[in-house]
């Protein structure tokens, strides 16, 4: 049993980490960095040994489902060395271990995942065409992704597509792209764009609101909102037509942190107790100190989690929400 559960100023107990393990993608998808970026040098991201040390110190104090991130997590050099150890606290206080991917990786790692007891992952996924796919993530890697999600089926890896609304992209897509993804019995969440870190677009060009969304899915088919509970902030839908499932994350029209259960951890140790703000206290030096303890650290930073993000995107050139981007903080 856990000594003390982790709780913020506002009574939200924190049962869900997200754990980055490298800044590292092998895409590099328009929204997400710029084609320029500049990775962390090998010294400032934290060792396997101590992304270890972390996730047990959170398991400690209650936190019952941990989902690795990047960039890419499947990138890390030896990260299935992490997973199998993190695999060990399955029923021992951990009830779930996860990752999101975008699956380029999914044909040499799915079969393993399963053998330790990962049951579920999420996969960034925006289109199902071949040009558009290299136009969104600068890279031609859709034959591979799509060989990764056959990959984890037949590993027996439950998916769910993370797909992000693009104004004047997928929009028209979308909906085909749920088609196919319930065809294969694959759940879908749509996620508005966020306003995180320097791209070499405007955001405002990129902002497609789920109600817009949501709309067009409404016109073409019955959505029965389902009370379905995942761990994160969707509200979901049953598409009659196709039995599937079908999220909404919307944090700029509908703003989610009421329940608020997750703290993320950035692969250098820093943890965001919020995705829109940039409080956040240093684990790294908690654990690289004369007397390494990373308790007060977590303690420390419950006390600072905010009530909620102030995301917004409304004029053009406007600076992000939050300097740092997503792939360093972890999606």
């Amino acid at each position: 049993m856990p000594k003390q559960i982790l709780t913020d100023s506002f009574g939200r107990a924190i049962t869900y980490l997200r754990l980055s393990v490298t800044d590292r993608c092998d895409l590099r998808c328009t929204y997400c960095m710029s084609e320029a970026m500049a990775f962390l040098p090998k010294r400032d991201v934290l060792s396997l040994e101590e992304l270890e040390r972390l996730a047990v110190a959170f398991i400690h104090r209650g936190v019952r489902k941990i989902r690795l991130t990047g960039g890419e997590p499947l990138v890390r050099r030896d990260i299935m060395t992490l997973l199998r150890r993190l695999s060990r606290r399955l029923g021992d206080g951990l009830d779930e271990i996860t990752l999101t991917t975008n699956a380029t990786q999914l044909v040499r790692y799915a079969d393993e995942l399963a053998d330790i007891g990962v049951k579920r992952i999420n996969v960034s996924l925006d289109t199902l065409d071949d040009a558009k796919f290299a136009q969104l993530t600068r890279r031609r890697m859709l034959g591979k992704v799509l060989s990764g999600i056959e990959a984890a089926q037949a590993a027996g890896l439950k998916i769910k597509l993370n797909t992000v609304a693009l104004k004047g992209v997928n929009e028209d897509e979308i909906p085909s792209l749920i088609a196919w993804a319930h065809q294969r019995d694959i759940d879908v969440t749509l996620i508005e764009v966020m306003p995180l870190g320097e791209i070499d677009e405007d955001r405002v060009d990129q902002y497609l609101p789920l109600t817009v969304m949501r709309d067009a899915l409404e016109a073409r088919w019955t959505l029965e909102p389902i009370a379905l509970k995942t761990g994160g902030p969707a509200r979901y839908v049953r598409v009659v037509e196709t039995g599937g499932v079908v999220g909404f994350i919307s944090p700029l029209t509908n703003n989610f942190c009421a329940d608020c259960n997750r703290v993320r951890v950035t692969c250098t140790g820093k943890i965001y107790m919020c995705l829109g703000h940039d409080d956040h206290v240093d684990l790294r030096a908690a654990l690289r100190g004369p007397q390494p303890d990373a308790a007060a650290a977590l303690d420390a930073a419950m006390v600072r989690k905010p009530e909620r993000h102030d995301f917004d995107i409304s004029s053009r050139g406007a600076a992000p929400a939050v300097a740092r981007h997503m792939s360093t903080t972890g999606g």
